[in-house]
């Protein structure tokens, strides 16, 4: 037990304090940066503080609802879909860096959060565990349109980053129900949606 409790502090915090480990390489990487205005480099870098911050609350979701998790498979989906969540922090990061921002000072609490619900999640079962999954995936992707739509027409890196983060998450979810994802009830989505709202609002800033 002792190992186990050890092994998740380690978890988060490499999340929220070391570099964020890839494979693949970061999308758009090739493409040349674009001359954007003092404006827009802001704009872009709080859009990706945004994503940034979503894939912090990811990493701890997830890590919530494996550490209550029963079956393998589930486990195994969970495991697969956040090291690619981690991937999605490296880019993020990397991204908010190119563009001369910072990351949310707020991070920790996020986590916490997310932290919290995943467990939440998890003590009502595998069916309902990836029924978060699905849910939390299909409104992440929504999440990612609207920041796709909302950057400088110009910012083709960041947006590489984007649709190749929409992909894996529009996978994430297709997984879930595969494994037997339960509907959530529509109470559900509106309170994630309402928490999502907070979290976005309040990360384009701090």
């Amino acid at each position: 037990m002792i190992d186990a409790l050890i092994i998740e502090f380690d978890k988060a915090l490499r999340t929220l304090f070391a570099p964020a480990p890839t494979v693949r390489p970061m999308p758009g990487e090739t493409v040349p940066e674009a001359e954007l205005t003092a404006a827009e480099r802001r704009h872009a870098a709080a859009l990706m503080r945004i994503d940034h911050v979503g894939e912090v609350c990811a990493q701890a979701l997830y890590q919530g609802q494996a550490i209550g998790s029963h079956e393998p498979a589930v486990r195994e989906a969970l495991q697969l879909a956040a090291g690619e969540e981690t991937e999605h922090l490296n880019w993020t990061e990397r991204r908010i860096k190119e563009l001369g921002g910072r990351k949310s000072l707020l991070n920790p609490f996020w986590y916490a959060g997310s932290l919290a619900i995943g467990l939440t999640g998890a003590g009502r079962g595998d069916r309902w565990n990836l029924g978060l999954l699905a849910e939390t995936e299909k409104q992440v992707e929504t999440h990612l349109d609207r920041h796709m739509a909302a950057l400088p027409a110009a910012d083709r890196r960041s947006q590489a980053v984007l649709e190749q983060m929409r992909a894996d998450e529009i996978r994430h979810a297709e997984t879930a129900v595969k494994l037997g994802a339960r509907e959530l009830p529509g109470v559900a989505k509106l309170a994630m949606r309402a928490m999502s709202k907070v979290m976005t609002s309040t990360a384009y800033w701090i």
